[in-house]
């Protein structure tokens, strides 16, 4: 008989399919992160060559802070897998399970903060804007979450 402290004999379904679940992938992390930056590129170069002679200039501001945050955040998640990828070639025990999850609200920030920006910048209507804090928030948590994995280590 397995004893309690175990947690054997308190298992729930929705606990072991917890426990089936891969760990997270540091090339997933990294493909995110290329993806990213490389879609900043092509919609920096976009903003550019075509869009700008068509935005007033409130919009080609949004266009610019949401490429900004887009980039460097890019350059975090890359960041966070290659330090997930040093973290698990060591022998060190795992001190921290904030890291894929930094990678997480980076990539959801991103995508909520930037995207929001972009789709106003297009002419999208202005009540997107409150969808934008939201998406700096996850930001935020993801800086946060990087810190915390760092302090553990």
């Amino acid at each position: 008989m397995a004893s309690p402290l175990q947690g054997s004999s308190c298992r729930t379904p929705q606990a072991d399919a917890v426990s089936k679940l891969r760990p997270v992938s540091p090339q997933s992390i990294l493909i995110w992160g290329a993806s990213l930056a490389g879609l900043g590129v092509l919609l920096g170069a976009f903003g550019a060559h075509w869009l700008r002679p068509r935005l007033d200039a409130q919009a080609f501001e949004w266009l610019q802070t949401g490429l900004t945050y887009q980039f460097v955040h890019s350059l975090a998640i890359l960041a966070v897998a290659l330090i997930l990828i040093w973290y698990r070639s060591t022998s060190i025990p795992p001190a921290s399970e904030f890291l894929p999850h930094a990678a997480y609200a980076f990539i959801l920030g991103v995508m909520l903060f930037s995207g929001s920006l972009y789709l106003m910048a297009v002419g999208a209507p202005r009540w997107l804007g409150l969808v934008a804090p939201v998406g700096g928030l996850l930001l935020v948590l993801g800086w946060l979450a990087l810190i915390v994995s760092l302090l553990r280590m």
